[in-house]
């Protein structure tokens, strides 16, 4: 199972950017996958969450910023993150849990700042 999280980097309050996670190793259309982060200092945090059949979930400090979303077909999901906070800043993860193990991916920087 490998996951690999792209798409971090520098935005100013108030901007957007888009995560992507490729995945590969294991049947994709048939898992749920979630987004995670976190920040120095904090514990990792659940942010959004996909099922297999494209329903999604949001922690409350990011309801109605981002979404969360997937394509079966490319094996990736995504989290598209608009009106960013400087409390967003964090490192954000990819996972996929199966048979009772969780898998990470690498993860990728982003950082909200003026």
């Amino acid at each position: 199972v490998q996951l690999q999280a792209s798409g971090g980097g520098l935005v100013q309050p108030g901007g957007s950017l888009r995560l992507s996670c490729a995945a590969s190793g294991f049947i994709f259309s048939r898992n749920a996958l979630g987004w995670y982060r976190q920040a120095p200092g904090k514990q990792r945090e659940w942010v959004a969450g996909i099922t297999s059949s494209g329903s999604t979930n949001y922690a409350d400090s990011v309801k109605g910023r981002f979404t969360i979303s997937r394509d079966n077909a490319k094996n990736t999901v995504d989290l598209q993150m608009n009106s960013l906070k400087p409390e967003d800043t964090a490192v954000y993860y990819c996972k996929v849990s199966m048979w009772g193990l969780d898998y990470w991916g690498q993860g990728t920087q982003v950082t909200v700042s003026s």
